[in-house]
């Protein structure tokens, strides 16, 4: 019998066949993800956690800084040794730091699960039993963009998820240009979950009606074959000198729409003045931005004359933003569509990361489905997501952020589950000597991550496959029944269930479960959004039915456009969420800030790291095809795109000919961080000077404790640069970085990634002086 469930990737059943599993999708979804075929040999790999964990050097020293983390052998505990260990540890750091000393971190997408998402689950423990923690604002994919937009044109999420419509590309744009592409891989995937992959479909339409679609990217794959579009292969990090170009053809031909400028926006005569060079006397025209991009003066002319006069939607990726002054090309891309009066015109205008999320371009619920409350924290100390290991590294320091000079706390200790730094953060050995720093690190995880071998105590979670949960998302219509596809593996146990256990140890379990189990609760949760919907005269039926049913589907709204074709339509009833009430190509707030690196308009500003003689080719670290970042990279189908087990790595033929590298060799990509080896794939879909190596190959160092580490594997995370986009956003630039590549001589170490680490078996864990 098959069983219902869901994944930030796709909903499916799924029935057990022998060791494995077989994978049906959704039969409502039009454009199943490849992604699902990763579930299918997973529940009893030989990386997942067998048993609670603990560090040997934690138990002989007890907790404090040690270089020792991430190569160490484990000791196997009982679940009531690691219960009495935790919460011995969280009440000595709470009685002698306060929360203060301790940081929720669980940055991730663990499960698809309502209930289950388990940065919730762990920020809930930490407000009910510590009274707070240390917390993490905004993300790795769209810190300086969320920092930004709300300053000039709104939300971020009313942006993404109330913007142009997938539908409205279809039947009414004209031309789409899209800065950093509309890469189907990204669009696969979505907190909650996706029940219906429609974006494919889309752009089919709009291409078979004769809408442009161009692609502005170094990567020909960020464009998929169906919208029939052009590629624009630029410099990588370079869209702002671009854009600048293009707006400087359209005011040299007088093509700007000065009345919706006037009316709709502030700031256009300083950008004006800026472009044209009356601020500092440099002229930013079409040969002054073919200098940067890499494109000739008169494509760059040709491309901006042939938007005049078209429905024009800018679109504009998250990659852009995940470099040094990412805010500049997001903000650009805005000035660019006001310029042209796009903004409010069925499918014309500006959005933000639409195809990065497979929420986006779509239409809302009529409500939303309950999250589980997190509590109330009782302080109010937070860092920039990004900025976790100047945080570790620096305790103390001032730093600036979106206005305010803010303190890096003293953190004892972090408690981990369901994210791995490993794979998001930059630096990797610079991360390292971060969590070095710290008393105490606790991770529940299902499998053996880099992060899981870097902490003090290890305890073994089930995966989503071995939960009941609700599956949803505020733009899809369909409410999944996460129905238990297997037991759990070995002694795995559910997030809530351990933490009701030390909630219980540390005297809050009743304001922790407020007296319900898992079952208790996706019914009280259940029973909130019936409630919702029943003011609005909307019958559901009840659990027991929808949990055998195994969905519900559910009333939307046709909302897309919302805000900015509100706004245009009656800009006095409906202004925008800024400071002016307007779209604001000139930010005051924003300038108050003094920031140089992020001043009151958009600006180019040239990156400390770009290619020269020592390291002359560009890297470009996106997204994973064949995964959701570094989940179950020991999956089928995350293997099948490997190369001898090591991750697959993209490079031009011109490239490869002038350092004699040849389909399939192994290769070593390097640069003053360290060193990474892949497998090469030489192709004409990456530009020359441009090496792309994906992210979520789980960091596997030959030795964990050198300077510049060597990952076997394929981490292109050892070689990014671990610094803030800007002063304002302080948001990760783990995009794009500087690095040389040669071929690999002598024999490759076989990759160990998917192996547990060594267990301690010399002595008995009670006899270690700690306990």
């Amino acid at each position: 019998m098959s069983s219902m469930h869901s994944s930030h990737w796709g909903a499916f059943r799924a029935r057990p066949n022998g060791n494995s599993l077989i994978i049906e999708p959704f039969s409502g979804d039009p454009d199943p993800s490849p992604l699902l075929s990763n579930f299918t040999q997973v529940l009893d790999h030989p990386a997942r956690v067998t048993q609670p964990m603990i560090r040997r050097g934690w138990l002989e020293k007890g907790p404090g800084a040690d270089s020792r983390r991430g190569d160490d052998e484990f000791v196997a505990v009982s679940w009531d040794h690691a219960y009495s260990l935790i919460a011995a540890e969280l009440t000595r750091v709470k009685n002698s730091y306060g929360p203060e000393g301790v940081f929720g971190g669980s940055y991730g997408w663990s499960s698809a699960g309502r209930f289950h998402h388990a940065q919730s689950q762990v920020h809930r423990f930490l407000n009910t039993t510590l009274g707070g923690y240390v917390r993490s604002v905004n993300s790795y994919s769209s810190g300086s963009a969320s920092v930004l937009l709300p300053h000039i044109v709104g939300d971020m999420n009313e942006i993404a998820r109330r913007g142009v419509s997938w539908q409205e590309i279809a039947e009414h744009s004209d031309i789409v240009l899209a800065f950093g592409g509309l890469a189907l891989k990204n669009s696969q995937v979505a907190s909650g979950g996706v029940s219906e992959h429609t974006e494919r479909g889309y752009m089919q339409q709009a291409s078979t009606r004769g809408a442009r679609f161009v692609s502005v990217s170094p990567l020909k794959s960020d464009l998929p074959a169906e919208a029939q579009g052009e590629w624009i292969a630029l410099n990588p990090g370079t869209d702002a000198a671009f854009i600048l170009g293009l707006l400087a053809v359209l005011i040299e031909h007088q093509l700007t729409d000065e009345a919706f400028l006037a009316r709709y926006c502030v700031g256009w005569e300083t950008m004006k003045a800026y472009i044209l060079g009356e601020e500092d006397g440099v002229k930013r025209d079409a040969e002054w931005a073919a200098q940067i991009c890499g494109l000739s003066a008169d494509h760059i002319r040709d491309i901006a004359r042939s938007l005049q006069g078209r429905r024009v939607l800018v679109t504009v990726a998250h990659a852009l933003q995940r470099a040094e002054f990412g805010e500049q090309p997001v903000w650009l891309g805005l000035v660019l569509a006001a310029a042209l009066g796009q903004p409010g015109l069925p499918g014309g205008g500006y959005t933000y990361a639409l195809g990065a999320l497979g929420h986006y371009g779509k239409q809302h619920n009529l409500v939303s489905f309950p999250a589980l409350p997190q509590g109330k924290n009782g302080i109010d100390r937070f860092i920039p997501v990004a900025r976790i290991v100047d945080m570790l590294l620096h305790p103390g320091e001032k730093f600036d952020y979106n206005g305010r000079r803010l303190t890096y706390p003293d953190i004892k200790l972090a408690y981990w589950a369901g994210g791995n730094p490993f794979h998001h953060h930059q630096d990797l050995a610079r991360l390292r000597r971060g969590f070095c720093r710290l008393d105490t690190l606790i991770v529940h995880e299902i499998a053996w991550t880099a992060t899981a071998r870097h902490a003090d105590i290890v305890l073994p979670a089930t995966m989503t496959l071995e939960r009941e949960d609700i599956g949803g998302a505020p733009t899809d219509r369909h409410l999944i029944a996460m129905q238990p596809v297997a037991a759990p593996y070995a002694q795995a146990k559910d997030d809530y269930v351990i933490f009701t256990e030390l909630a219980k140890r540390l005297g809050g379990e009743q304001a922790f479960t407020e007296g319900r189990d898992t079952q208790g609760w996706l019914r009280h949760l259940y029973g909130q959004m019936q409630e919702k919907l029943a003011a609005h005269r909307v019958s559901t039926p009840d659990f027991d039915d929808f949990w055998q049913q195994g969905f519900l589907t559910l009333p939307q709204l046709n909302d897309a456009g919302r805000m900015i074709n509100g706004f245009r339509a009656d800009p006095d009833a409906k202004p925008l969420p800024t400071a002016s009430g307007k779209i604001e190509i000139y930010s005051a707030t924003i300038a108050s800030f003094g920031y140089e690196s992020c001043p009151g308009h958009p600006v180019w500003r040239e990156p400390r790291e770009k290619p020269n003689a020592e390291y002359p080719l560009w890297l470009i670290a996106n997204q994973p095809a064949t995964r959701l970042h570094s989940q179950l990279d020991f999956g089928a189908y995350s293997q099948s795109g490997k190369q001898n087990g090591r991750e697959v790595c993209s490079l031009n033929p011109t490239d490869a000919s002038r350092r004699g590298i040849k389909q399939g060799d192994v290769i070593e990509l390097f640069n003053l961080r360290g060193h990474v080896l892949a497998s090469a794939r030489v192709t004409t879909d990456v530009m020359p000077g441009v090496i792309q190596l994906p992210t979520g190959a789980w960091y596997d160092p030959v030795d964990v404790h050198a300077a510049r580490p060597l990952c076997r594997h394929g981490n292109p995370n050892v070689l990014t640069n671990d610094i803030g986009t800007s002063s304002l956003a302080q948001g990760c630039t783990g995009q794009i970085t500087v690095i040389e590549v040669r071929k690999f001589l002598g024999d490759a170490p076989d990759v160990r990634a998917f192996l547990p680490p060594e267990a301690a078996i010399s002595k008995p864990f009670e006899a270690y002086r700690h306990v």
